[in-house]
């Protein structure tokens, strides 16, 4: 009995003897998982730029920086993102954040949003600091910045075989006047519904640029995936040819356009494309005055004689040839 009360007191000895080592000599056991004692440092991998809220005059751009990290915990890590204006090179926007502390091997994406004018394009500049040091940098462009929109993206359609988005026809054709029915196509190739948009057609004369009519569509939203076709009917002089342009609108912000060609002198045809030149346009079949056209008869029901020369009559003349030869002969006397 006495032998067992020994042996459990050296087994008591012992246990007590091992915990005051553990916690007096750091280290005894080893841990499952090791410190890293390397240096951390962080680079930029990739930048991606995405469009985000989009008002009337501006968008945010989504600017995503993926850091490839190694070693151990890098601090006092921070992402820099400016937005430069590609035309003017001005820094239209500036906009820093701090990064949480990153340990180990792995790749930490960091977002910043970056407001911009909705218009042109910019130059965006991404740089990684690491201490107050500059440790990596990149530099992307975008552009079109004014066509972005939020929800589905409305454009004039592209037709395949080349038909023009821009379509007419004569709905009702006078002496003077004739009324054209214009018809566009829209289609939706976002993933949502575009909401209002509007189209403003202008139709101009061709060989002055004078604008004969212009008139707006209201159309409250077209589907994704959809196609609508929006008309409106427009008044113009007859026997001429004119440019049907149609400009679509979005929140206010111009997001396409597109031109078509109608072709209502018979002696004349003009393309969407074609080289504008000057056939004698007469101004007066644009000026109205109460609701018709005014056109200016020349004095007296007369016409104007070609290659003449302004104030010289007959009478004028033979009195111009009398004066001359009586100064001739005063000369010789």
């Amino acid at each position: 009995m006495r032998r067992e009360r020994v042996l459990a007191a050296g087994i008591a000895a012992l246990l007590v003897a091992s915990a005051v080592t553990m916690v007096a000599v750091p280290g005894v056991f080893a841990d499952d998982e090791p410190a890293d004692v390397r240096p951390g440092h962080a680079d930029i991998r990739e930048v991606t730029i995405g469009a985000g809220d989009v008002s009337g005059g501006t968008v945010t751009l989504e600017v995503t920086s993926y850091l490839r990290h190694v070693g151990g915990t890098s601090e006092n890590v921070s992402v820099l993102v400016r937005a430069v204006d590609d035309d003017s090179g001005l820094v239209e926007t500036t906009r820093e954040v701090d990064v949480d502390a990153i340990s180990g091997d792995r790749e930490v994406p960091v977002e910043v949003d970056v407001p911009v004018a909705r218009e042109g394009g910019y130059r965006i500049e991404t740089v990684l600091y690491s201490d107050e040091q500059r440790v990596g940098s990149v530099s992307k462009t975008v552009r079109g910045v004014g066509t972005v929109q939020a929800g589905g993206r409305a454009a004039f359609h592209d037709f395949a075989a080349g038909l023009p988005s821009v379509q007419y026809s004569v709905a009702d054709a006078g002496p003077d006047r004739t009324a054209l029915d214009v018809s566009t196509y829209l289609t939706n190739s976002g993933a949502a519904s575009t909401g209002p948009v509007t189209v403003e057609l202008i139709v101009r004369q061709a060989d002055s640029n004078i604008v004969a009519a212009r008139t707006t569509i209201d159309v409250s939203e077209i589907p994704p995936g959809e196609t609508v076709a929006p008309n409106a009917t427009v008044t113009v002089p007859a026997g001429y040819n004119y440019y049907l342009d149609a400009v679509l609108r979005k929140d206010g912000v111009v997001v396409d356009a597109a031109r078509s060609a109608a072709n209502l002198d018979p002696q004349e045809r003009i393309e969407a494309n074609a080289t504008v030149r000057d056939i004698g346009l007469r101004v007066e079949d644009f000026e109205r005055t109460d609701g018709q056209n005014r056109e200016q008869p020349l004095p007296d029901g007369g016409e104007s004689s070609g290659g003449g020369v302004p104030g010289f009559g007959p009478a004028l003349a033979v009195l111009a040839v009398a004066v001359g030869a009586a100064i001739a002969w005063r000369t010789h006397s």
